[in-house]
């Protein structure tokens, strides 16, 4: 992966991006299901950010109840922007992973305990060695009281860090603003490429909201 900048720019000085949207190039590869909407009646969406997307998708589509996933840019300021263009530093967006989840087979709370646990969230602007504004840990909620639910997640989590002797969390949890999706190549990449890069690690900490935070 591509080395980024490690600030923020301010939409002042993010690329004007475009308003063509990256092509779909047929269903999930590895679960048949579309990536776009529609999606089936009752679905929830989860958008995280965890570093690189490509191990990051990969959690998610072996989760059961997980519908679908797709891999994209949120966060920042550029609309529809290039891969190229989110390395650069200069669109304010993050890499994340869009998931569709079926609520009666798994919970919004379970997906959390997938994102806490597949990455350590207290590295800022980096996750490891992939360094840039493009792989900070964020959360974005399809509405206010998930955006609620995954504060009172961090905040357990945070615990359970602070007792392991990590520091603080720094990942950004906002209610969704407009997902723009990656590059057909990026999309379910490690079923493209099997032995292709991954560099996510977690902090081998148990986060307790997969149970705790639904209640």
């Amino acid at each position: 992966m591509l080395f980024g900048k490690s600030r923020m720019p301010t939409p002042e000085d993010a690329l004007p991006g475009r308003q063509q949207r990256m092509p779909i190039e047929g269903p999930h590869l590895v679960l048949g299901t579309s990536i776009e909407p529609p999606f089936p009646e009752g679905m929830q969406e989860l958008v995280v950010g965890m570093g690189c997307f490509w191990g990051a998708e990969r959690m998610f589509w072996t989760q059961p109840g997980v519908h679908t996933t797709a891999v994209g840019y949120a966060g920042g300021f550029t609309p529809n922007p290039t891969y190229d263009e989110v390395c650069s530093g200069r669109t304010g967006h993050t890499e994340v992973v869009r998931v569709v989840f079926d609520p009666r087979e798994t919970t919004l709370g379970e997906m959390l305990k997938v994102f806490w646990e597949g990455h350590d969230p207290t590295q800022g602007m980096r996750q490891g060695n992939d360094t840039g504004t493009q792989y900070r840990s964020a959360v974005y909620t399809s509405n206010e009281s998930d955006r609620e639910l995954a504060e009172a997640s961090r905040d357990m989590f945070q615990r359970s860090l602070t007792a392991a002797g990590y520091g603080t969390i720094t990942t950004d949890i906002e209610v969704a603003g407009p997902f723009y999706y990656a590059e057909p190549y990026h999309q379910q990449y490690l079923q493209r490429v099997p032995n292709g890069y991954c560099g996510l690690g977690g902090t081998g900490v148990s986060c307790p909201v997969g149970i705790v935070a639904d209640g």
